[in-house]
């Protein structure tokens, strides 16, 4: 344990539960230790999205289930292997968990998806949860904190605390996909969102086409 440095994975209550499962599978493809934050109101989110209970007393077989299920809905669209790689889970109420604290070995967070009430909270230091703690505690410890705002339109509250979490040293990534890449399927817009926020993390992955400079030219590979 004392040489593991998971990255911090937190989910909030905001619509885009596939993008959370799509990072977590690419962070666990690239051997990437996680910890893993799931809301209270994402778990609401999670179930209405997907029809996936996630419970902390059977957090391993739910976990498998949602990282298995595509976007499409389909619930074995992914390999995913009996047991889980390196995950562990903190529940959302936990203050005494691993992440609260600064002296917890992390690389980073990543929040995915922000909600408008997550960012509000971290970008105020309120820390009424866990999700809201390990993010106060990402930033005063210099480490990287990538969070990926799912909401539209987005109030002048909303861009004022953005803005605050910019200048502390947060990477605010809006959850938006592109087109370039050659999307011809609803999965592929996750994962270019879920790509996005690895690069800024800085892990590697293989999730979306990348830019070369060639107008056209995933069209004339014959990939859109």
């Amino acid at each position: 344990m004392s040489r593991r440095r998971p990255w911090v994975v937190g989910v909030s209550g905001a619509s885009g539960t596939p993008y959370a499962a799509s990072v977590l599978r690419a962070l666990l493809a690239a051997g990437e230790a996680v910890d893993l934050v799931v809301s209270r109101a994402s778990r609401l989110t999670l179930l209405d999205e997907t029809g996936i209970g996630f419970r902390d007393a059977h957090w391993r077989e739910d976990l498998r289930r949602w990282l298995a299920r595509g976007a499409d809905g389909r619930p074995d669209a992914f390999e995913v292997p009996a047991e889980v790689a390196d995950v562990a889970h903190w529940a959302a109420g936990d203050l005494a968990a691993g992440p609260s604290s600064g002296s917890y070995p992390t690389k980073g967070m990543l929040i995915v998806p922000a909600s408008t009430a997550c960012v509000a909270g971290v970008a105020l230091g309120l820390s009424k949860d866990l999700l809201q703690r390990a993010a106060s505690v990402t930033l005063k410890e210099r480490r990287k904190l990538v969070v990926a705002v799912r909401e539209t339109p987005l109030s002048g509250q909303t861009l004022k605390a953005l803005v605050s979490l910019d200048e502390a040293g947060a990477v605010v990534l809006p959850a938006s996909p592109a087109f370039y890449a050659g999307a011809t399927h609803i999965q592929d817009l996750v994962d270019f969102v879920a790509g996005r926020v690895l690069d800024a993390a800085g892990v590697p992955h293989k999730l979306y086409r990348r830019w070369e400079g060639e107008l056209g030219g995933d069209r004339d590979r014959g990939v859109a």
